[in-house]
This record gives C-alpha cells, structure tokens and sequence, in this order.
C-alpha cells in the first residue's frame, strides 16, 4: 500500500479543486499519492483559522504536501519568505505547480525528510505533521525545530487529540520550556512554542 510520506510510485489521477481563503479564490492541482488529495483537509483548516503571521518574515512548511498552508499564507503576506519541504516528489512537483497557477510569488520548494535539506532560520515552522509516518518522524519534526526558529520564533502544528496531542504537547514543552494551545475544534489541536533566549 502507498503512503502519502513516501515516494512509492502510485498511478497518476490528476485533479483540481478550488478553495477559497480570506476572500481569494485558489485553484489546486492534485493527484493521487498525497494527503487529502480531494479537498483541504479539516486539520489544515483549523490551523489557517488560528496562525497570527505577527511579525513574520520567514516560514518553513515542514510536509508541506502540494503546497496548502506555505502558498496560502504567501498569498495573505507577499513578502514572506516561505520555504516548504517534503518527502514524496508528486506532492513536490505539485506545490510548485499551485504556487505557480496562483500567482503568489516564488517560494523554495525542495525535497527533505524532516530538515535533512534545510539550511538557515525560520521566523515561524509550521506543519500538519505527517501522524502516519510513524511517532518518530513526528517527534523529529517537534524537537528539531528548534534548531531551525529564530530567537522569538514560533513553531505551530496541527494535530487531533487521538492522533497524539497530549504527547506532542508533552514534547514541545520539554522542547521549549513553553506551549500554547491556540485553538481546540472538533478533536484538533493547535499547538505553538516559542524559541525564547
């Protein structure tokens, strides 16, 4: 069986739908092979309703599947600067596709298990982690943030009570002394840390 975090060659079923975010309408590309090839997933949207951009200057999408969260966010801020990162290259190839279509201004899109391929520091990380690749992936992407925020930066993640919020919570504040529960709906958890000095 084919797994949305890996690179397992799976029949193309191309498709697009559209979704429309703080008054603008984008279209997206999609295929089978990724994560909620269908429509954006509810998680997501949780997570789109709860981020406060503040001051951000730089965003990295740890997962980012084709593109949802990095491009819309360029789309409400165009001179973020936003890097997304992922390991299955359909889903790859598809946010530059739908960064492309959408006209949000360029964005660094590259393959990276985790932050294998990720060089500098970020204002805010963000990620609707990949749950089905395992707890490790999921505690790699938690606890090596840190190494990639600027001091006061944020990370923010998406993740259901039953999929592991408790334990996520638990390790982001090992992690980082500190964690904040932004938004509770349906079962979905947004959780944010922040790299104090």
């Amino acid at each position: 069986m084919a797994h949305y975090f890996t690179n397992e060659d799976v029949k193309s079923a191309p498709t697009t739908f559209t979704y429309t975010y703080h008054g603008r309408d984008y279209t997206f590309h999609s295929d089978a092979g990724v994560f909620s090839k269908h429509f954006i997933d509810y998680g997501t949207q949780v997570l789109l309703a709860a981020i406060d951009l503040k001051d951000a200057q730089s965003l990295l999408d740890v997962g980012c599947g084709y593109g949802t969260i990095g491009m819309l966010l360029k789309g409400d801020k165009p001179d973020l600067q936003v890097t997304m990162v992922d390991v299955n290259k359909r889903a790859l190839a598809l946010a530059k596709a739908n960064v492309e279509t959408n006209n949000v201004g360029a964005c660094d899109i590259h393959e990276s298990s985790c932050y294998d391929q990720v060089t500098g520091c970020y204002d805010l990380i963000i990620s609707n982690p990949p749950i089905r690749a395992g707890k490790k992936i999921v505690s790699t992407i938690l606890s090596e943030s840190i190494h990639h925020l600027n001091n006061n930066g944020r990370l923010v993640i998406v993740i259901q009570k039953k999929q592991g919020a408790p334990s996520a919570k638990a390790l982001m504040e090992k992690t980082f002394g500190n964690v904040t529960i932004l938004k509770r709906d349906k079962g979905y958890y947004i959780l944010q840390s922040e790299k104090r000095d």
